[in-house]
């Protein structure tokens, strides 16, 4: 809900700034991260994919590959765009639905937007799942 609240917003001011920012930068995981603590969660807090958030939930054994069957509303959807194992962008599960995951995605083109795809496909890298009161 916290980040429904958010579709429409450009530029992500909010979100870079509230990291610690003083200005601009690829704030897909500052956006992500901010939702988190909106929703009263301390961690994870990353402002990078890969070293920051991808390497948070893997380490916390709270990390599920792009066939991972559980998905739920909340859990972080990272993608690898180039193929390179690097994840290159995050967002936000907002359902799953009829084999298809809809997301809520900050920084995707300067915008916060919803979005959606298919089970497996093959840009998703992998899942950071929360283990709380989101799920």
């Amino acid at each position: 809900a916290i980040a429904l609240s958010q579709v429409g917003q450009v530029g992500g001011y909010p979100y870079w700034s509230w990291y610690g920012f003083s200005s601009r930068v690829e704030w897909c995981a500052c956006f992500v991260s901010w939702c988190y603590a909106q929703a009263g969660l301390s961690e994870p807090r990353f402002s990078g994919c890969t070293s920051g958030g991808m390497a948070w939930f893997q380490s916390h054994g709270q990390w599920g590959d792009r066939n991972y069957a559980d998905i739920a509303p909340g859990d972080a959807i990272f993608f690898d765009w180039d193929g390179s194992g690097n994840a290159d962008h995050v967002g936000i599960v907002e359902k799953v639905e009829g084999g298809v995951i809809y997301t809520i995605e900050g920084n995707f083109g300067d915008v916060c937007l919803q979005n959606h795809y298919s089970l497996g496909y093959y840009e998703i890298l992998g899942f950071g799942v929360l283990q709380t009161g989101l799920h």
